[in-house]
Order: C-alpha cells, then structure tokens, then sequence
C-alpha cells in the first residue's frame, strides 16, 4: 500500500489509498451540503380546502337565519270548531278582507270545519313560454356546369353555342326570409311568488316607531306561559286610546271572543297590534291612521273592569309589548 504525504493549509496530511476512509468523508460532506439545502427553504402552506369550503358555507348559513326569523304560518288552515275568518286572521298576522277575497269568501260569518282557508296567494305562477318560430324553407337553387358541345369550329357553330349556354344559364337564387315572432313580455306580477310569501323586513321592524297606546296603571303583563298575549292598563271611562304606531284598520268590531269591542291595526307585513275592551270605536276598517291618533274610547266591554288590553303581533304570534313600549313613561 502506497501511503502519501501532501501539504494542506493547514498542515501535513496522509492520503490512505486503496481504504474507505475517504468515501466515507465523501458521503459525510455530500449528506451535510443536502441536509443544509433542504433546511433552508420554506414549506409551503397545507390548505385543505374542502373543510374550508364547509366552514364558510356554514358561517353564511348562520349569518342568514339570525338575519330574519323564519316565517312559521302554514300554506292553508284548516277551520276547527270555533273558529272565525276574523280570529284566523288575526291569529296570522292577516287583514281579513284579503283573506276572503283570496279564498272567494262572499260572507266573512260564514265558514265551516274542516274547510281549507289558503293563506298565501298561489305561488306557482309562470310566464306562458314563447311560439316556436316556424321556419319556412328556404329555396336555393343549385347553379349547374355549362353543358358541352362539340361543333366543328365556324361562325354558326359559335354561334349555336352562344344559344345553348344561354338556355342553361340558371335563374336567379331565391331565398325565402324567416320573420321572427316577437316573444310575449311577461305581464307584472307574473313572475314566481317566493318560497315564504310574507316575509320579514329588518328595515320594517327598523323603522316602525312605538307609542304607548294609553295613559294608566300597569295592571297586567304579558306572559307566554300563562297564556297572557299582551298587557292590560287599567284608565278612567272614557279616556283616549291611541295608535301606537302608523297604519291601516284592518279590523273594527266584536266578532273576537273574549275582547270585547276590538280595534286590530295593521303596521307591515309584519306586525299588528289591538286594542281590546273600547266603550267607543272611533275608526273605520280600511282607514289609515297615525302614531298617537284617537282611534277610541277606554271601557269594559268584556271586561270585569275599565281597561285596555294591548297586544303587538308578529306574523300573528303575541310578542311582548314591553319589548317595543316605552312603559317608564306611561
């Protein structure tokens, strides 16, 4: 064995020839150049992007519902023992008139049990499609190749071939126009109703400005598990009962069971509020009226005393006046 002695910077050095001593070195330097050049880069970022595609999904699915509280009034009602258009409209937020007009009701005191009272105009409306357009054929005719003939070469036979190629020639091309049939524009309010009829309006709910309807003592609060649909406060005989909020009279009358002399007032789509047991109705069905309008009279109709009863309905479901009332100042 050959053993080698060279000078390095850094002193004398032996060379072992023929041993592993160098390979060895050799593949310790290539794995620490790898190992560094590995370590110095960044690694991208790990997106899993369906599980990001459901989260968003779910985020915008819970941001829409806490938007609007979802309609709960069903398609049809079905009359049970007791019932009343009036009562059916007033249990769902509706005007009765309309009710009866979509119903084809000519008397508002007349239903029966088990009859079908639809809520919701139909919503299954469409635009009648547009006539195919007919296309008429389209005559073209096809140019032929001018026809041979061989004549020996003279004047005349020039000239009877000037006659034939005359008599082939084709006649001009004819094409028939197709005219379009204009298509029908939809007529308004034909275009598809949407899935939840009416619907809630945060901007409605925004804009509607509560008054107390009347001036007394607090005698009653609204309690769902008691079955207690609003508040009651308890006046002098005669004293002005006054609109809480804008709107139309949709209701004027004492065919609701248990409130007496009853003024029912529709705000939006959306809420209602009445004003029960009135010794004096000052108001029309159909007529519109203003926050803090005389609308009647404070009495005891179907009552033990003198009192109103007070109630804001939210798609017809009592909701809790005090919520929208500025009670401290009654």
């Amino acid at each position: 064995m050959n053993i080698k002695t060279y000078y390095s910077g850094t002193g004398m050095k032996t060379f072992y020839p023929g041993t592993g001593r160098n390979k060895i070195f050799a593949l310790l330097l290539i794995t620490t150049v790898l190992a560094g050049c590995s370590s110095s880069g960044h690694r991208a970022p790990v997106i899993e992007r369906g599980e990001a595609t459901k989260k968003k999904a779910a985020t915008e699915a819970t941001s829409k519902k806490s938007s609007r509280d979802k309609d709960w009034r069903p398609e049809v009602h079905v009359v049970q023992k007791g019932d009343t258009l009036y009562s059916i409209a007033f249990n769902y937020g509706f005007d009765y008139h309309e009710l009866a007009e979509l119903n084809g009701i000519q008397d508002p005191s007349v239903i029966s049990i088990g009859q079908e009272i639809h809520l919701f105009p139909g919503r299954s409306k469409t635009v009648t499609p547009a006539a195919p357009v007919e296309a008429k054929p389209i005559e073209i005719l096809l140019k032929e190749q001018p026809k041979l003939v061989k004549y020996p070469y003279s004047e005349a036979a020039m000239a009877q071939i000037d006659k034939v190629q005359e008599q082939t020639k084709p006649a001009a091309t004819t094409v028939a126009k197709v005219e379009s049939i204009p298509k029908p524009e939809a007529k308004p309010g034909s275009q598809p109703d949407t899935a939840t009829g009416d619907s809630a309006d945060d901007g409605e709910e925004a804009a509607l400005e509560w008054g107390m309807p009347a001036q007394g003592k607090l005698i009653g609060q609204f309690s769902e598990s008691a079955n207690r649909k609003g508040i009651d406060i308890a006046g002098k005989l005669g004293q002005p009962i006054l609109a809480s909020a804008p709107g139309k009279v949709v209701y004027s009358g004492s065919g609701l069971r248990g409130y007496g002399k009853l003024i029912i007032i529709k705000h939006n789509k959306t809420y209602l509020s009445a004003y029960a047991h009135n010794d004096k109705v000052l108001v029309k069905e159909g007529q519109s009226v203003t926050r803090g309008q005389k609308i009647a009279e404070m009495g005891n109709t179907d009552a033990s005393e003198v009192e109103l009863h007070f109630e804001v309905r939210r798609f017809g479901k009592p909701v809790d006046p005090a919520k929208y009332l500025p009670l401290g100042k009654s």
